[in-house]
């Protein structure tokens, strides 16, 4: 999922992003390019760091590694859903914290 939107955000902001963000207003997207840019590339990091909890092979590391990750998702989630829209709790923190539940089972 964060790649697809470090994709969008960075990338067809200006193009796909109208389809998939429409209630922001047409002439608004390329105004907030550099700033949409900005988020895609925040995303793309999460994506790294999960990524790379993938590929240590020391288990407790690794899971370290995807608690924090997974903890910076939850956190930026809560953040958006009381700053921007309630939908990214369930659409970006939901799945973070169904993935923290995952780790400690």
């Amino acid at each position: 999922m964060h790649i697809y939107i470090l994709w969008l955000e960075m990338f067809a902001w200006t193009t796909r992003g109208r389809k998939v963000f429409k209630t922001i207003p047409a002439d608004q997207f390329e105004k907030t390019k550099v700033m949409a840019a900005n988020q895609g590339l925040y995303n793309g990091f999460l994506a790294a760091g999960l990524i790379w909890s993938l590929c240590i092979p020391d288990v407790f590391w690794s899971k370290s590694i995807a608690h924090f990750f997974l903890a910076c998702i939850v956190i930026a989630g809560i953040y958006g859903a009381i700053t921007a829209s309630k939908r990214i709790f369930f659409v970006q923190a939901v799945p973070a914290i169904l993935g923290l539940l995952s780790l400690f089972i």
